[in-house]
């Protein structure tokens, strides 16, 4: 099959497999005398192999170390097993890292109600506050009145 055909039954995008192609992912197919790419059976599992891991967010560099062991079937498994268990670590500290955000979020959010100008917007004012180095309820703990008389005006915020 050509790389359209690959790239639609896997559903990579030909530039990506051509990158795959390129860092040694992939093998490179055998081409025809007009120089197109002629992919199989072997290249269409890789690939689906390949997109898999992607599709578990796992680094590059990870997968390429699971298809050496994949390629290498005598060696010990532990290897695969160490990588998964580190991936799951980072998998577990970016939800943790997003949780925080999102409670972050949330702060700022409670900092806007109803409808107003947005001279008058809590939201505006701590994300402006925090621009201009002072603290801000997303980032700590400060009285909810700090910033009720702290106008925005046209000059004070940058335009790009």
């Amino acid at each position: 099959m050509q790389i359209g055909a690959l790239g639609q039954a896997t559903g990579v995008d030909p530039d990506t497999i051509r990158y795959y192609e390129r860092i040694g992912l992939l093998p490179a197919p055998d081409r025809r005398a007009n120089g197109y790419r002629v992919y199989g059976p072997a290249h269409l599992e890789r690939l689906a192999f390949v997109r898999h891991c992607r599709d578990l967010d796992m680094p590059l560099a990870d997968v390429q170390r699971l298809l050496h062991l994949l390629d290498h079937p005598a060696d010990d498994c532990r290897d695969v097993d160490g990588l998964i268990d580190t991936h799951l670590t980072q998998v577990r500290e970016r939800l943790q890292s997003l949780q925080m955000l999102a409670h972050q979020l949330e702060q700022l959010r409670g900092r806007c109600y109803g409808q107003h100008a947005t001279s008058e917007c809590g939201i505006l004012h701590e994300l402006m506050a925090a621009a201009q180095g002072e603290s801000c309820v997303c980032h700590g703990n400060m009285p909810d009145t700090r910033m009720q008389s702290f106008p925005i005006s046209a000059a004070s915020t940058v335009r790009t």
